[in-house]
């Protein structure tokens, strides 16, 4: 028996967008688009009839914004599981997206694969933030991620296996630096940068960069 495929609601009200999105999971056994909306009203509407298991919410929308049409279809299922996806990075709507529920929030440019990984790793629980979002939550951190502080006797005993560099350069991945800019931070080469980043994914037991980040704000980590 194969499994069902991921059932996603698309809300962009720009029809080239939507026909792009649309026609990326055309042929996936994995993803299908069941239904559209071109309005944050209209989102709504189709959450109730469809009952997705990803709603795509685009923010600009030419009614209701994409974050109050997030805020009511939360409240008609609180486990509804919405991704922004928008070429939007003010901070109030960063933080008002994640006050309101989503999920995930995901620049517009992204990789097509990587947003396909997205979908599916949100669909399973997780929270997803895009790499130019992270500097904004760890500046203004305002209750989406709740700080927690941790003494580095406790940061020890619980991350044991995570040495004082790779803790170095974790706290340079939560502020958004790529593997050369901490190469250049830490005066060392890219590729041993590269090559501490992949220990921490892989000591911290999330999927990439921005997952360890998020995992690091959360757990205070950092």
């Amino acid at each position: 028996m194969t499994n069902k495929p991921i059932r996603i609601l698309l809300v962009e009200d720009q029809k080239l967008m939507r026909v792009g999105l649309k026609s990326l999971f055309e042929g996936q056994n994995e993803l299908e688009v069941v239904s559209e909306a071109q309005t944050g009203k209209e989102a709504i509407e189709k959450f109730r009839l469809v009952h997705p298991d990803i709603t795509l919410m685009d923010i600009g929308l030419p009614d209701i914004s994409g974050i109050e049409a997030t805020k009511k279809i939360l409240e008609i299922d609180s486990k509804a599981k919405v991704i922004i996806l928008t070429s939007h990075l003010s901070e109030q709507e960063v933080l008002d997206s994640l006050h309101a529920g989503a999920c995930a929030y995901v620049m517009k440019d992204i990789n097509t694969e990587i947003l396909k990984m997205i979908i599916k790793t949100v669909k399973e629980g997780a929270m997803w933030l895009d790499p130019q979002v992270v500097p904004i939550l760890r500046e203004k951190n305002c209750g989406v991620i709740p700080p927690r502080q941790m003494s580095r006797a406790m940061f020890k005993e619980q991350h044991a296996n995570l040495t004082q560099r790779e803790y170095e350069v974790l706290k340079l991945v939560v502020d958004g630096k790529s593997n050369n800019e901490i190469a250049q931070e830490l005066t060392i080469s890219e590729h041993t940068a590269k090559a501490h980043v992949c220990n921490i994914i892989q000591k911290l037991v999330v999927d990439d960069r921005t997952q360890a980040a998020v995992k690091a704000l959360k757990e205070g980590l950092v």
